[in-house]
């Protein structure tokens, strides 16, 4: 069963600074990701990758079409058309979103950064702390940084406490962008475990990669954008395969 279904998505940006022109970034998209599907997006820099993420999240509102999410009543919801408020009610709980950039409040500590993203999904608040602890252990995170505000962390300790916010009770559709950019090779390789066993356990999961060993070990699919447009669609061995594709992604 499809948890996202997006169908002729369209995002325009006008550029009020300088001659008021329209700039398109996505143009008649369609795509859709399963229960326990890993889909991760490809192509080059400007392709829309991010914007297509951001439209999901709705962080960008659509200049047109439908991005429709099935809650877990099993309803869909078009995220495209809802009011912010309602939007808002959904992220976290119903949908997640894990940049490669930790956004929280300046003297939130981590412990409770983490903590917080799993009572925000409806765990109890004994629970969400001890499984924030869990994921904080696996990411490799130092307990003695626990109780430290997040802004002391380096990027790479940001980007994993980001994660485990993300994942602990995890929502229906996660959306992952760059979420390894700044890890070094041991921590990447506890955060690509923790992200395999999202889909194992039935998370439906959108990502960004600019790594293609990322890529091959997690997506069940690959989809390609070319100047906001789907320029490809398929398991990664065949996609990735084809050398006319321009993929700006690295070993």
């Amino acid at each position: 069963m499809n948890v996202l279904e997006i169908r002729g998505l369209v995002k325009t940006f006008t550029l009020h600074t300088i001659d008021g022109r329209t700039v398109g970034a996505l143009h008649g998209v369609d795509l859709d990701v399963a229960r326990g599907e890993h889909v991760a997006l490809a192509g080059s820099s400007g392709a829309g990758k991010s914007s297509l993420l951001r439209c999901v999240y709705r962080t960008y509102v659509p200049t047109a079409g439908r991005i429709l999410l099935r809650t877990s009543e099993g309803t869909p919801v078009d995220l495209a058309a809802l009011p912010d408020s309602e939007v808002a009610d959904l992220r976290g709980r119903e949908l997640g979103y894990v940049s490669q950039f930790l956004r929280a409040e300046p003297r939130r500590a981590v412990l409770d950064v983490v903590a917080r993203a799993g009572a925000a999904r409806g765990m109890d608040p004994e629970a969400a702390r001890d499984s924030a602890a869990t994921a904080l252990r696996r990411l490799g995170i130092d307990e003695r940084l626990w109780a430290m505000h997040t802004t002391v962390l380096s990027g790479g300790q940001k980007q994993r406490v980001n994660l485990a916010a993300g994942t602990i009770s995890p929502p229906r559709l996660l959306l992952l962008d760059e979420p390894v950019s700044a890890l070094d090779p041991v921590n990447r390789e506890a955060v690509l475990a923790m992200i395999a066993d999202l889909t194992d356990a039935g998370v439906a999961v959108l990502s960004v990669f600019h790594d293609l060993d990322a890529i091959e070990r997690l997506a069940t699919r690959v989809v390609v954008l070319e100047e906001g447009r789907v320029a490809a669609d398929g398991p990664p061995a065949a996609v990735l395969r084809d050398s006319e594709l321009n993929l700006e992604v690295a070993r």
